[in-house]
């Protein structure tokens, strides 16, 4: 069973004059009463005897007394602390018969159960780290935040360039009646010095036809002019008119060639090829794009399981409190972060967690509780019962919610206490020790 209070005596205290109460065992033992009446003076007085000198309050001894500070706080495991006297002497009475003193004390009394807002007020990473503490995977979570980081920070680069590269490859130029492959210049060369070739010996065949025929007409008028030479120049005349005729009829069958379709293409072709370079570098600005969005996807996949890995291992830890996690090193409970969580759910977490930190402490001090509502302390108050820890807290109020009122410095007698705890002890006599 963890410790809890079970009485509390205090004389001569910073603003206590003389205070005896006996707190619920479990749920929310609220001491109320109007400022500077000495409600804050109880929590510090039971802090100072059970944390020891550095709980100790600047100014111990109430201003005015004629007696030094005394307290006695009696604790369910039998224990009795007591602080007396100038220097407030402590002496541990164990009914077993264990070791007495503050090292005792230390082995059941968790150091932020008597300084809550050591905890409310620490850094996110502090609280987070707290915790991790308390379940033991601080440095496997650390690795596996750090990887999933790195891992979204990647895949965030990567998406946006491929994000880019897509863009850009939409906007680019596409030209769909353009080859599949850039066009050889030198080829259309080539296929026209063949045909300027094959040209050039038609004309040289047509020259040769044209002397002939120059030939042939000189002949016939030499024939003319030699008659006495006829049978002679006959013979010539007819050869040459029998190759006259062959030129002639090669000459007819021949046909030129047209480069002007080699001439339309080179014209075209730093066109045509600036229209395949212009449709080869979309084609390779998509397949980056594509390339992108894959490594994208595999970084995706590979962000899923790191998060489950995160995820499987809080879910396998023993956690204070359900719902309670880290993210982003900060604590969250119920996915809100601390300074998203009501009041409520704040104290309920900073209790959850000291009780885990030391099992054995059964309760928490909890100072200025006036700015939740009554529903609010009602609900807190139900849930340190079903968890059986105890809470003494203090609220600038005088109402029905409050079991203990102080009024300078003393128990007022005319405290009504909730129905859910028990009611105070009238005055400091009485016997409780």
């Amino acid at each position: 069973m963890s410790v809890k209070i079970t009485a509390l005596q205090a004389e001569n205290v910073k603003r206590i004059k003389a205070v005896q109460i006996e707190p619920a065992p479990t749920g929310l033992t609220i001491v109320g009463g109007n400022n500077n009446q000495g409600k804050t003076s109880v929590l510090d007085a039971i802090a100072w005897a059970l944390g020891g000198e550095k709980y100790r309050p600047a100014a111990a001894a109430r201003e005015g007394a004629v007696s030094p500070p005394h307290l006695k706080v009696a604790l369910s495991n039998g224990i009795i602390v007591e602080r007396k006297g100038k220097n407030g002497a402590l002496t541990v009475t164990d009914p077993t018969g264990k070791r007495a003193g503050q090292t005792l004390l230390n082995e059941f009394v968790e150091q932020l159960a008597l300084d809550l807002p050591r905890f409310l007020n620490a850094s996110d990473r502090d609280k987070a780290d707290t915790l991790l503490k308390i379940i033991g995977v601080g440095d496997q979570l650390a690795q596996l935040d750090r990887e999933i980081k790195a891992l979204y920070d990647k895949r965030t680069a990567i998406g946006q360039i491929a994000a880019q590269k897509k863009a850009y490859a939409e906007e680019m130029q596409e030209y769909p009646d353009a080859p599949a492959e850039p066009v050889s210049a030198m080829e259309l060369i080539r296929r026209q010095q063949d045909i300027l070739a094959r040209n050039g010996e038609n004309q040289r065949k047509r020259e040769q036809a044209a002397r002939l025929e120059q030939q042939a007409q000189a002949l016939q008028q030499k024939v003319a002019a030699l008659a006495g030479q006829l049978s002679a120049a006959q013979e010539e005349y007819d050869a040459a008119l029998h190759d006259l005729d062959t030129a002639r009829k090669s000459a007819a069958q021949l046909q030129d060639e047209s480069t002007a379709e080699i001439e339309a293409a080179l014209a075209d072709v730093e066109e045509t090829n600036r229209q395949v370079r212009a449709n080869m570098d979309k084609a390779h600005a998509l397949d980056d794009a594509q390339a992108l969005s894959n490594q994208y996807a595999a970084l995706t996949a590979q962000l899923t399981d790191a998060r489950r890995q995160r995820t499987a291992l809080l879910d396998g830890a023993d956690l204070p409190l359900p719902g309670l996690s880290v993210e982003d090193g900060a604590l969250t409970y119920h996915g809100r972060c601390w300074t998203d969580m009501s009041g409520s759910d704040q104290l309920r977490v900073a209790t959850a967690i000291v009780r885990k930190l030391n099992p054995d402490c059964g309760f928490v001090l909890l100072d200025k509780l006036e700015q939740m509502d009554l529903a609010t302390l009602q609900e807190f108050g139900a849930w340190l019962q079903a968890e059986g820890l105890q809470a003494i807290a203090t609220r600038v109020s005088t109402g029905g919610e409050c079991q203990i009122i102080i009024e300078d410095g003393r128990v007022a007698e005319y405290a009504e206490p909730a129905p859910t705890a028990q009611p105070a002890a009238p005055s400091f006599l009485g016997g409780l020790f």
